[in-house]
């Protein structure tokens, strides 16, 4: 019953390793079509905050489990994210994109302004 219960949380975890490769390749090719594209206006920056703080969450949660597959899945999500969200800060339609002075907002600015709701944040 024992050798059942290991063989059956293995086959379920290379299934998760699997399909976890899509879910990391899924956010490769939305930094892909944001720098063919060349601007990031249509890329919802919350998105992207809410799933890396979704697969910190799980990768915390797999360390704390000891769950190699957990640990796993949530890396390869969170290297993907992260390079997405690089893309999207390097690509983000700035209001004063395109002048001769033009310097992008400190990362943590960046980020402060992207937690906030629309109504009550100041356009960068």
């Amino acid at each position: 019953m024992l050798d059942l219960l290991w063989t059956t949380k293995q086959i379920f975890g290379a299934l998760l390793i699997f399909t976890s490769i899509f879910d990391a390749l899924k956010y490769s090719i939305q930094a892909r079509k944001v720098v063919h594209i060349g601007s990031a206006q249509a890329m919802s920056r919350n998105f992207i905050n809410w799933a890396l703080g979704n697969d910190i969450i799980k990768f915390f949660y797999g360390v704390v489990i000891l769950d190699f597959y957990i640990i796993l899945s949530s890396i390869l999500a969170l290297c993907c994210m992260m390079h997405l969200w690089i893309v999207v800060y390097m690509y983000y339609p700035y209001r004063m994109r395109g002048c001769p002075n033009f310097k992008r907002p400190n990362v943590f600015i960046y980020f402060i302004n992207s937690v906030l709701p629309n109504s009550i944040r100041k356009r960068l």
